[in-house]
């Protein structure tokens, strides 16, 4: 799979407790990018943030909060990422989804000689 080096960069900012269809939404997004043969996507965990609400969400000892703060970046032609978008407006009830545009230096997987 290739990726132009003029691509763009779908970042989805959510919440650990948000759900859709019975799994958590974080793992919803990303097999539907994989269903919809996106280049890739990362998820990351934050141990600190605010939204909309300003409600503070933070993994501190004395203050555990069950839904922190979940980013999924996906990065691939403005075309694929498009046409995903529907897809993910459907699945998104609340959270902040942006687009922006980002130039691809590499993208290639490990070779089978340098993976041993």
């Amino acid at each position: 799979m290739q990726i132009p080096h003029e691509a763009v960069l779908l970042r989805i900012f959510i919440g650990e407790s948000d759900r859709w269809e019975h799994k958590p939404l974080y793992e919803a997004i990303v097999l539907k990018a994989r269903e919809a043969h996106l280049a890739g996507a990362t998820v990351l965990r934050g141990p600190m943030g605010f939204g909309k609400s300003s409600r503070l969400h933070t993994a501190k000892i004395l203050r555990l909060s069950i839904d922190l703060p979940i980013v999924i970046e996906i990065v691939d032609s403005e075309e694929k990422i498009n046409a995903f978008l529907p897809i993910l407006d459907s699945m998104i009830g609340g959270g902040l989804v942006t687009v922006e545009k980002v130039r691809v230096i590499e993208y290639r997987g490990n070779s089978p000689e340098s993976a041993a």
